[in-house]
């Protein structure tokens, strides 16, 4: 006699480990993508001159930055705490401009002819606006993300970095797991259906439109994604190094493989519903590979 539930518990159990092996395999491909974006975005954007700090090798900057993060993140908390609706509203919106300029910046410099950053912005912030399903949030995530990463990278450079990577991971595992408002405000901005996540079902039948649980969805932080990717773009722009592939140097390179190991390592403690902090992985990660990078080179 077989033992039909036993087999049937088998069966699940490894649905699932080959779901989870896809989506460990899918959120470390958007993490690359936006590594390789925000490379080649880098010069363009310098060739622009859009830089986001006029000296980037003073030690403010990164606190400069650090206080914009705590400013806005309690402007949405206090905002959707006591405005609700309203509120929602007013975040929702003001997210939605934020990321409709970035992408303009990254059209600017792609696609610099009259009329054509304007109407491919206003294009994708429609369609967010209109169809905001998670394909739709991730491929904008991806744009958003690379975007940022680029501008804040050629306007870093190496120990403001550094700095900035340090105070964001120590801030990040006090916020998910001291204070825990970071786990609150992701709540909230899947709610808003906005690029601030990137999102992956766990079934195909999976829609943020719908409502879906959020059980059935995979979440990352996008700044999960940049905020190592910031020091990719920093180390690349380090004179004196050799280039591979004409994209990329020895030190930016050890980054951008030491981000995905962080990123592997996240992932196997990470367990299914609950929230743990990936800077502290991710940046440490970056770190150490970019530290390898360095020395291999120097040394």
């Amino acid at each position: 006699m077989t033992d039909k539930t036993g087999e049937g518990a088998k069966k699940e159990e490894q649905e699932e480990r080959s779901t989870g092996i896809v989506l460990f395999i899918g959120m470390g491909c958007f993490i690359l993508i936006t590594q390789i974006i925000a490379l080649l975005l880098a010069t363009p954007f310098d060739v622009a001159g859009m830089i986001a700090f006029e000296n980037p090798d003073d030690l403010l900057n990164p606190i400069i930055f650090f206080v914009f993060i705590i400013a806005f993140t309690a402007f949405i908390l206090i905002v959707l705490k006591y405005f609700k609706n309203r509120g929602e509203k007013l975040v929702y919106f003001v997210m939605l401009a934020a990321v409709a300029m970035t992408i303009y910046y990254v059209m600017l410099v792609l696609f610099p002819f009259a009329f054509v950053p304007e109407l491919s912005t206003l294009a994708l912030a429609l369609l967010l606006y209109k169809y905001p399903e998670w394909y739709v949030i991730d491929a904008t995530g991806l744009i958003i993300g690379g975007g940022a990463a680029a501008l804040f990278g050629i306007s870093l450079g190496i120990l403001p970095v550094l700095l900035l990577l340090d105070i964001l991971m120590v801030y990040d595992a006090i916020a998910v797991y001291k204070t825990k408002h970071m786990v609150t405000l992701a709540e909230s901005v899947i709610d808003l259906h906005m690029p601030v996540l990137f999102v992956l079902p766990r079934k195909w039948s999976f829609s943020l439109l719908r409502g879906d649980a959020m059980e059935d969805g995979f979440y990352m932080g996008l700044g999960d994604a940049i905020i190592p990717t910031v020091l990719v773009v920093s180390a690349n722009y380090m004179p004196g190094f050799v280039y591979y592939f004409g994209l990329i140097n020895a030190p930016a390179l050890g980054a951008l493989i030491g981000t995905l190991v962080g990123y592997a390592v996240l992932s196997r403690i990470a367990g299914r519903g609950k929230p743990h902090a990936g800077l502290p992985f991710l940046n440490s990660g970056a770190m150490l590979g970019f530290a390898i990078g360095y020395l291999a080179m120097v040394v």
